[in-house]
């Protein structure tokens, strides 16, 4: 594979310096046109001379090789450079593999959970929790944290099926490994309700429409259920381990989990990335 792209390098090179360079055009085309006139020539005397011919020949590619060696000397710091540097380039990034790692990634603990959730993904799909009742989404605990949350969409089948199935697997392992029941606070946004959410300020949303995740039902924001009410502060002790919890978990099916921004942290907010989707990657 190297010795491929190594050879790949030298010849693009080569055809560069061919249209690009007029002088080693010229050079090459007077080599070519030497080493044929030349070899024309020996054979013509081949025919009459005999033996004669090989000492013409000789001396015919000797001149074009004369040529070349000349071309050679009064390039050859130019020469000598791209032998290194040609070959070394592709064998940077083997060199590099090591240091190279993605922000977030652990390839131990995708390995360590990856059994577990597989065996969940691939199994028979998971049905998402009954609807809870309005008024528990109207509470003044709900209303400062997350303004306006009344007004969120909470349709789980409005989640593109993918995530919607990683999410509930998501619910499930909180449920059953770590004991915290979750409860979805919003999943599809509409355009209108995210130009909305952004006029409220940053400490909201720095993503306009269609700059969220939201827009394409590739993102939710969740809290917790305790004592039948709605927990979503960070600030209480208990709800902040299920946060972290709720990120270890995220990540280990995939998702994205905003507590693990560097900016604005949004602990209850996941979603799954796709390339090509935002406009602009901005925010929640």
């Amino acid at each position: 594979m190297v010795v491929a792209v190594i050879l790949y390098f030298a010849l693009a090179t080569l055809a560069l310096a061919l249209l690009l360079l007029p002088q080693a055009r010229a050079h090459a085309i007077g080599w070519a046109q030497r080493l044929v006139s030349g070899g024309a020539a020996a054979r013509r005397r081949a025919a009459d001379q005999g033996q004669r011919s090989v000492s013409d020949l000789a001396r015919a590619v000797g001149g074009a090789s004369s040529a070349s060696a000349s071309w050679v000397s009064v390039h050859r710091r130019w020469l000598i450079g791209a032998a290194v540097i040609l070959p070394a380039a592709p064998l940077v990034p083997f060199a590099l593999r090591g240091f190279l790692r993605l922000d977030g990634f652990d390839h131990r603990v995708s390995h360590e959970m990856n059994e577990t959730v597989a065996a969940l993904l691939q199994g028979e799909q998971l049905v998402p929790p009954p609807p809870l009742p309005p008024e528990l989404f109207m509470t003044a605990e709900v209303e400062r944290v997350r303004p306006l949350t009344r007004g969120a969409s909470r349709q789980w089948e409005l989640l593109e099926a993918d995530f919607r199935q990683r999410l509930l697997v998501v619910f499930k392992l909180m449920h059953d490994q770590h004991g915290y029941d979750m409860v979805l606070l919003e999943g599809y946004r509409s355009p209108e309700r995210q130009a909305q959410l952004a006029a409220l300020g940053p400490q909201m949303t720095r993503a306009g429409a269609f700059e969220s995740y939201h827009q394409f039902g590739l993102a939710a924001d969740c809290a917790f259920m305790r004592d039948g009410r709605i927990v979503i502060s960070e600030q209480d002790p208990w709800a902040a381990g299920g946060y972290a919890l709720y990120g270890e978990v995220a990540r280990s099916v995939g998702l994205t989990w905003g507590g693990g921004w560097a900016s604005i942290k949004d602990f209850g907010h996941v979603e799954m990335r796709r390339d090509g989707v935002l406009q602009r990657r901005s925010g929640s």
